[in-house]
This record gives C-alpha cells, structure tokens and sequence, in this order.
C-alpha cells in the first residue's frame, strides 16, 4: 500500500506486479464461468454448499433441542473453528507445497464422510451432544487444509486476470446455498427429522468430487509449490507483517470474524427467546441474511477494484446494523435488517480476501490464505463461547449488540491506523451543504511531495 497522499482510495492491490497486464478494468458478473474448470468447481460447490447449509442450520438446531442452551451451539461452533486457529497455518503450508487438486479430492470425501456419520447416529435414535461436538471438532481439522487449498486453487482455475471475479462469485455461490440450505433444513427437520438433513449433506460432497475429477489439468495455471523445508511457517509469518496492504485487512476481519460473525447464536436465540418461533421461522431468517449476502456478493462480482476505505466503511456499517437490529422493537423490523447486514458483512467479507489475494504472491498465497482464515474463522472458539456467555446471562439483545459494538470499534481504531500509515488526516467540514467526514492529505506532507 502507498504510503503517500491519497492511499486511501489507492487499491490495495498491485497490478503491475500480480496481474495479468491485460487483465480488464471491469468485467461481466459471470465472466469467470466461461473458464471450463472453474465452471466445474462452481457446479459442484453449489451442491455441497447447500448440504453444508443444511447441516449447520440443523446442527445447531439439534443442539439447542439436547441442551436448551444457546452456550452449548457457541461450544459447538467453537469446536468446528478451533483447529483453524490452533493448526490453521500448517494447512497453508500443505496447500503450498502439494497439488491442490489432490488435496482437494482427499478433503471433500473426509467432509462427506463426517457428514454420513452425523446422519448415521441421529437416524438410529443415538446421537448425543458429545457426537455432535466430536464430529464439529473432526469437520474443523479437515477444514484447516481444505479451506487455504480451496480458496488458493482458484488463482490456478482462472489466472490472475479473472481472479477477483472468481472470488466474489465464490461468495455468491455460498451465498446462493444459504438461500435455499437453511430453508430447506427447516422443512425437513419439522418433517421428517434432523438425520434425512445430514444424510443430504453427506451426500452432496460428491458433486464438487466429480468436478475436480472431470478437471483438464492441462488447463490449470501452474503455480510454482514450495519445496519441503524448514522456516516455511516463519517466513509466511513475516512475509504478511512486512505488508501493510496484507496486515491490516486481515486484523479487521479478524475481529469482525471473532464478534460480529457468531449468527448460529443469536438467531437461534432470538427465535426462542424473543420471539418465540419454531425451526421452519429460524431457517427463514437465515434465508433473509443469505439474500442480502447474495446481493453483496454479485454486486462484489462486477467491482474492478478493491479499496480499503471501502472495507472499512462496510466494516463501520456491519458493525451500526447489528446494533440496530439487536435493539429491534418487532419480529418484521428485526427480520428486514438481517437483509442488509447479510450484504455489507458479504461485502466486508469479499473485500478482504480479495484484496489480500490480488497483493500477495501466488508462490505465498496458500500460507498469506491460511493466516487469513486462521484469523478470521479461527477466532470464533474465543468469540463464540464468550458471546454465547453473554447472550445467555444477559438476554440476546445485549449479545447480538456487543457483537455490533466490537465490530463498530473495530473498523473505526483501524481505519485510523490505516491513515495514519497513507500519511492521512481526518477532515470535518461540510461539503454541497452537508456535513462532510473524510481523509485528507497531511499538509505538511503534501507540501513535502508539492516541493519535490
């Protein structure tokens, strides 16, 4: 990132040295599909993303049904993200040093294998909230290589030209899931039951199997691997503190990941708490938040370029709408917030990984992932458990609104950090007759580049 006048609005990228020097200034919302690979990849994750969607939604469903405690859903989440924290780094290390394909073929089967297992302990009536916490714990340990893997391998489906682009659509692929998961979670679980829902989710794993198996691997962008040897953890470590452009996103969306993402907790809460609704009327709120996540995602998806002051002003924004939903007076009123937080959290979210992807090093990038990931999921065994304390002692208003709170904090504190180190100030004034909050050049240092 400059450290000049102006690099706030500067994109956080660099484009001379990462991207393909004929990559487009915009491209179409969909410009990656045409790339037969990742059309591929698309197909099968939107498959077992809405397995995935489903199995969360009745996990932590089935866990407040055995333990009547919204804490319990926050250990239960914390144990699914507590690998990533704990080894998330070494998952980037494998994802730099093996084929990613590969790994990705062995990863997948693990996480339908855990899915079949749930299934199979709810259908025979002897699931205990132990095995749910056993296999979140076991979900959370292949997660650590496949995530860095997963989120790197794109680079090599489509280059550096449509990186971005694939990013986002990855989101809204998620997204996507998330519409129809949680939903049809709801319907089946007061139908038929939690285990058809994880039986489902087991099963969707093979659809992304396939595709990598139909890849043409004559097609992949080779990407240098790192050769087996010692200091690899360090020298990601410092590769990313030397970078301004790369630590600070990432110490963002480590908070936000950390407080403001712990939505299993307070929707759960809320619905049996607040307004006293069943498993059909949860699924529905989540249904709210993806089409909103959705929206952020596609308008992700046609964005040229990355800036930090973007990121940050979404972060602010997140951090304003949970506090306003978490003080919602009604159930329609709450409800219609989760819209636009599901966008800007989306928004935040997109900004961050794909900006920290575009300014790193492909040789680097499946460590720089690890660590982003490491950060920003890892977090949730510290926040989760915390927040579900608070939602638990103090009603889930509070808990949902010190998520906002830290959230809120969080984006002012680094925004400032981050305009301290472009050399910026803040300005208040009014601008076209309204009040006007902005960065401006430091005059002293804008004087020094005048004489210069």
């Amino acid at each position: 990132m400059s450290t000049g006048p102006g690099a706030d609005s500067a994109p956080v990228h660099k484009p001379d040295t990462y991207a393909h020097p004929r990559t487009p200034r915009s491209q179409g919302t969909f410009s990656s599909l045409a790339i037969r690979n990742y059309r591929l990849f698309f197909t099968g994750a939107i498959v077992s993303n809405t397995g995935t969607w489903m199995a969360r939604i009745t996990q932590d469903w089935l866990v407040l049904s055995l333990t009547g405690s919204a804490a319990a859903v926050g250990v239960t989440t914390a144990l699914q993200f507590l690998p990533m924290l704990l080894f998330g780094l070494y998952g980037g290390v494998l994802a730099d040093r093996y084929p990613k394909r590969r790994i990705l073929l062995a990863s997948q089967a693990a996480l339908g294998l855990c899915g079949l297992t749930l299934a199979v302990l709810t259908l025979s009536g002897h699931v205990q909230v132990w095995h749910v916490y056993l296999v979140a714990f076991l979900l959370g340990m292949v997660t650590v290589v496949d995530n860095p893997t997963r989120q790197s391998f794109v680079s090599e489906m489509v280059g550096p030209g449509h990186l971005r682009n694939a990013v986002s659509l990855n989101s809204a692929n998620f997204q996507s899931a998330r519409l129809v998961g949680p939903a049809v979670a709801g319907l089946m679980i007061a139908s038929v039951g939690s285990g058809w829902a994880f039986l489902l989710n087991g099963l969707s794993f093979l659809a992304p199997i396939t595709g990598l198996l139909l890849m043409r691997t004559s097609e992949l962008h080779k990407v240098e691997r790192a050769p087996r040897g010692k200091g690899q953890l360090r020298e990601g470590l410092r590769y990313v503190a030397a970078r301004p452009e790369l630590i600070w996103p990432i110490v963002l969306v480590g908070f936000i990941g950390t407080f403001g993402f712990n939505f299993p907790i307070w929707l759960t809460a809320f619905s049996e708490e607040i307004f006293h609704v069943g498993a059909g009327t949860y699924g529905f709120l989540n249904t709210l938040m993806a089409a909103g996540s959705l929206a952020g995602a596609l308008l992700a998806a046609r964005r040229g370029s990355t800036r930090l002051r973007m990121l940050v002003i979404a972060a602010g924004a997140f951090g304003v709408l949970e506090i306003a939903a978490a003080l919602s007076p009604s159930f329609w009123l709450f409800a219609l917030l989760l819209v636009p937080i599901g966008m800007i959290g989306l928004t935040v979210n997109v900004s961050a990984n794909s900006a920290v992807q575009m300014a790193t090093d492909p040789a680097m990038r499946g460590r720089v992932m690890s660590l982003y990931m490491m950060v920003f999921a890892g977090g949730t065994p510290i926040g989760a458990p915390l927040l579900g304390w608070v939602t638990d002692t103090y009603g889930p208003r509070v808990g949902f609104a010190t998520g906002g709170l830290v959230s809120l904090l969080a984006a002012v504190v680094i925004g400032l950090v981050l305009a301290r180190v472009g050399g910026l100030k803040l300005a208040l004034g009014w601008h076209h007759g309204h009040p006007s909050v902005r960065f401006v050049p430091h005059e002293r240092r804008e004087s020094l580049a005048t004489a210069a």
